[in-house]
Formats: structure tokens, sequence, C-alpha cells
């Protein structure tokens, strides 16, 4: 007993002694202590303290993948509501009449309270993966509406009684996930979804093929997960970790990431009210689309590389990656090549603090960008020959100099955001373009499903 208290004081003493920055501990490290930092620690600050400039961020990049016209590019921004298949009016008036007796969680708006709840039945499924057609066949309603009644009236359950079946719970998650007011995807994102599964890879001539661009659509739906509502983003997170540990359990529980897609497709990102003939086709889209957010889903809630060093480099000036998993990945410019080199308005407009990083290092800054133009011209110039590749080449020589520094130069700028759509918008952000070979050291691997 007296050596584990001399063991404890001189961990406490350890710790009192120890200087740490947000990244980087200056002490030999202990593996016997975990180290616990956010790579995404800049990213979260800068969407909370500057929200405007963390979207403008944001939906610059997304326009650069996908092409969204300029009412469906309004209704992902919320500047328009949001167009989605509805089906006769019966319905809907039936769907709301169903949803008026709502309880607390039931037919609720999403809160972190109804997550809580929810989490319960979530924790409970993750023990028991192995049930043989769990999420398709159906629990007993008895003890459904029995354990319903104990969620809406927040009282205490203890799951592992054996009073519940498996089958009853996960049928109870799928309705929860049915009877929300708006798709846990969102009505607003409906169309960028759609968009997204369309996203293919080009031949050497510049021609799309039909071969899906799986690294396009995984850095896609980081940034458009961004975008999410807190706690839509934060259910979502443990639904679809839910779903990928029981889609890698399918040897015993036959259901795979398509399996899984079908059952929970209409419940997450089917507009609300509709039928299946009022989708007009898109069905096989969004089941394969909720299909590789379940294969991929251990990676879809991690900044883009480009996002975390342009918030770092909004906070400290500087383009050093610090964290371990950046470490990782490339050090060359092209991390903060897509929007770092040129700050949106917002940003140039925030009194003190880009003052206090970006002008104290001007000649640093200016050779940084010259590096990283260079860098851009390359891989331009080395591009088969195309419309596209004479747009950028238009593009670079706008600026004959090219080395104008990051406070000056504002080609990236979204002047009428509805009059203009995407592909519009790609011409004007040509420079700001993500390099194969940094889609390869900035995506990890990906964990092989059958489909």
């Amino acid at each position: 007993m007296a050596t584990k208290n001399n063991s404890l004081n001189s961990v406490q003493t350890d710790r009192r002694g120890t200087k740490c920055s947000v990244f980087l501990c200056h002490e030999k490290p202990d593996a016997n202590q975990p180290v616990i930092f956010n790579p995404d620690f800049f990213v979260e600050r800068l969407k909370h303290e500057h929200p405007q400039t963390f979207q403008e961020l944001v939906l610059s990049n997304i326009t650069r993948l996908i092409d969204l016209p300029g009412d469906e590019f309004a209704q992902l921004t919320g500047e328009s509501e949001p167009k989605v298949p509805s089906s006769s009016g019966f319905l809907r008036s039936f769907n709301f009449r169903k949803r008026k007796d709502k309880g607390v969680i039931f037919g609720a708006p999403l809160t972190e309270e109804g997550i809580a709840q929810i989490y319960q039945l979530i924790e409970y499924l993750s023990k028991n993966l192995h049930v043989e057609g769990l999420f398709r066949v159906p629990g007993h309603s008895l003890r459904q509406a029995a354990l319903r009644e104990m969620l809406d009236t927040a009282a205490e359950i203890d799951l592992e009684t054996g009073d519940f079946h498996p089958n009853d719970v996960a049928t109870l998650l799928k309705a929860y996930l049915g009877e929300l007011p708006e798709p846990l995807l969102t009505h607003r994102h409906y169309h960028a979804h759609l968009k997204i599964g369309e996203l293919t890879r080009f031949d050497e001539k510049g021609n799309k093929t039909k071969v899906p661009d799986k690294e396009r659509q995984i850095e896609a739906f980081q940034l458009l997960f961004m975008l999410l509502p807190p706690t839509n983003r934060s259910l979502l997170k443990l639904l679809l970790d839910l779903l990928y540990h029981t889609a890698r359990t399918q040897h015993t529980n036959k259901m795979s990431a398509i399996n899984l897609a079908t059952m929970f497709a209409p419940h997450i990102i089917w507009p609300k009210n509709v039928t299946a003939s009022d989708l007009q086709g898109n069905i096989e889209k969004l089941n394969n689309g909720v299909a590789f957010l379940i294969r991929h889903s251990q990676k879809l809630f991690k900044a883009p590389v480009y996002i975390k060093e342009y918030a770092r480099f909004f906070y400290t000036g500087s383009k050093t990656l610090q964290s371990n998993d950046d470490l990782n990945l490339s050090s060359a410019c092209s991390v903060t090549a897509v929007t770092a080199p040129s700050p949106s308005p917002s940003m140039r407009s925030i009194p003190g603090e880009t003052s206090s990083t970006n002008s104290s290092r001007p000649s640093e800054n200016q050779s940084y960008t010259e590096s990283c133009l260079k860098e851009l011209y390359k891989q331009v110039s080395s591009m088969p020959d195309s419309a596209k590749k004479k747009k950028l080449i238009r593009q670079f020589a706008k600026q004959p100099d090219g080395t104008s520094s990051a406070e000056t130069r504002t080609p990236f700028i979204r002047r009428h955001w509805r009059s203009r759509s995407a592909g519009r918008v790609i011409k004007s952000k040509g420079l700001g373009g993500q390099t194969p070979s940094e889609k390869e050291n900035g995506t990890l691997p990906s964990l092989p499903l059958s489909p």
C-alpha cells in the first residue's frame, strides 16, 4: 500500500512539473500515461469563435469538389428553404397528426438530452452485435412499447436484466430516427449527398469514368459533416460507429454494410413523408451513399488536413505540422495550398489577430506562398491537355508575378453566392485544388467490408 501511495505521489509531482503545449509535451513521455490531445483543436475553435469564416472556408472547398447550382447551394447554406421530394397531402397530414402526440424523446427535435437517452440503446446494441438479423428482424411490440415509455419519461433503464431482446432495442432505435422532425442528415444536405455519390475518377485524358473516386467522396463528406448541427453530428457519429462494427461482425449477424444501409437510409436521409415512388430512381443512390458512410465512418469525422492547417495558421501564423497525426502526413507545402494562402474576407477583417501573426512574418509568408504557387504550377503543367487545364493556366496568368502575399491576393472571394454555380466557382478556385499525392498522404486507409 505504501509503495502504491509513493508511486501516486511521484506521478502527481511529475505532472506538476510538466510543461505541455496543446500538441507537444516537452517532458519525456511516460509509456504508462496516456497522451491526450485534440488534433482538430484549432478547427473547433475557429468554428465557434468565427463561424462565418469557418463556413466560408468549408463551403469554398465543398464547391471545389461538387457542382451545386445556385438554388441547391442556397439550400445548403440556409439562404433558402430546402426543396426535397414530397408526397401527397394525405400522407403529409397523416404523419403530422401522428407526431402531434409526441413524447419527451420520440418525435421531438433532436437535443443533447435526447441523445443521452438514446445512447443507452446504442451502448446495449454494441454489446450484442452477434445477433443474427440485427436491425432487420423486428422486436416484440409490447416490449418495445414498454421501453419506449421508459425512455420518454426518463425512467432508469437497465437493459442488462434480460427483460428486453436486442431486436426490441434495434427496432426502437430505428423508430426514434424515423420519428425525428427532420432526417438526421438534414433536408438542407439532401442534394449534396446525391452529388457526392456521383463523384468518379478521371482517365489519363481527363475524361470522366464510372469508377467512384473514394478519396474525393471521403473528403467531401468530411467537409459536409462539419456543417451539420452539433447534435446531428454527435448522434450521426455514434450511429455510424455502431453500424460500422455491426457490419464488421457480418459473419455472425448476416448484416453487411449495404443491408444496414437499406434498413437505415429511409430513417436518416430520405426526406420526410415520402414513399419509394416519390424518390424517382434515387433510392439506389441513397442506399449506396449510406453504405459508403458505414464503411468509411472511421474517417468521416476528421477535418481534412488543409482545414486543420488553415485553422492553425489562422491563430498561430505557423505552418509547421505539430500534432502526432500530422507528422505522419506530407510535410510539403501542399497541405495549405487549398485555402491558407488566401484568407477569407472575414479573416482579414478581424482586428488584431491577423496583424499579430501574419504581418509579423511577411517575408516568411511570402516565401512560403511562392513555393506553394510554384508547386501548384508544376502540377497544373503536368496535367493532360484539357479545357480545365487551360482555365487553370489562365488563372495563373492573371497574377504574372505569382508572389503576391497572402494578405493582398483575393482570387477566391465569392461575391454572388446565389447566382453562381459551383462549376463557375471552380474557375475562381482552380488554384486551390488538392493534388493526388496530398490525398494519398492525407487520407487514412479504410477497413475492408464486403458489400
